[in-house]
């Protein structure tokens, strides 16, 4: 039925996007295989217990969330205008995590996640999009959102805009590919290479890119950072 629906709105998916190209600069690796130079760690636990561990590691080349305890590797740089090209794969069970795109105030909702768009990697939810104090739309929103009345960005409001399509994860244990475009207010999401969801009228266009220690383990080998622009019609 998803699959249904995304053929019928992927024309007006690319009617609402301009043309556009690279801008001529270098991609820019976030991680470099070796530490975790260019990020910082917000991980509360680690504000009140000596004890607790770094859920956010390096090992045998590969960018690794532990899961727990719960926290935020955020890039201390901010960034608008780009696509991040991920790959990611849960190793062992299936689980949650995600990407969090035009991060600013740290700890905005419970006391835990950044103010930003989180692009879901949850398994077999990859690519939905949750309002972390920013909001973003989406064509037919009240089909996708829910109610209107529930709409929000804090607390137990809606804040879930779920993805156009099912079946586009591989199975845990293999590596799939997460692509993030942010352009201007627009927010375009392709799993595997499959669109997966498109917003626009973003609340945000810039800020810090952050991965989430959110209960699993998962596994990173690619986190390429590519500056774009939009080009004149």
């Amino acid at each position: 039925m998803r699959l249904i629906y995304f053929l019928l709105v992927l024309p007006l998916i690319y009617s609402c996007t301009a043309s556009r190209g690279t801008t001529g600069k270098k991609s820019i690796p976030l991680f470099n295989g070796k530490d975790l130079t260019g990020w910082h760690i917000d991980v509360p636990e680690m504000d009140k217990n000596p004890n607790a561990i770094n859920p956010f590691v390096v090992r045998n080349g590969y960018l690794v969330s532990l899961g727990t305890p719960g926290g935020h590797l955020i890039t201390d740089r901010s960034f608008s205008d780009y696509r991040v090209e991920i790959e990611y794969r849960f190793a062992g069970k299936p689980g949650n995590c995600g990407a969090l795109v035009h991060a600013s105030k740290p700890r905005r909702l419970y006391g835990m996640f950044p103010q930003s768009v989180e692009v879901q990697m949850m398994h077999e939810n990859a690519g939905d999009f949750w309002c972390i104090g920013e909001d973003i739309t989406v064509p037919d929103m009240e089909a996708r959102r829910g109610p209107k009345e529930n709409w929000g960005i804090d607390g137990d409001k809606n804040r879930r805009i779920p993805n156009l399509t099912d079946g586009s994860e591989k199975p845990p244990g293999q590596w799939n590919s997460m692509n993030i475009e942010c352009l201007k207010n627009e927010i375009k999401v392709w799993v595997n290479g499959d669109l997966v969801n498109h917003g626009f009228n973003a609340t945000a266009d810039h800020g810090s890119f952050a991965l989430q220690a959110e209960g699993s383990e998962v596994e990173f080998r690619k986190l390429l950072l590519t500056p774009i622009k939009k080009l004149s019609k």
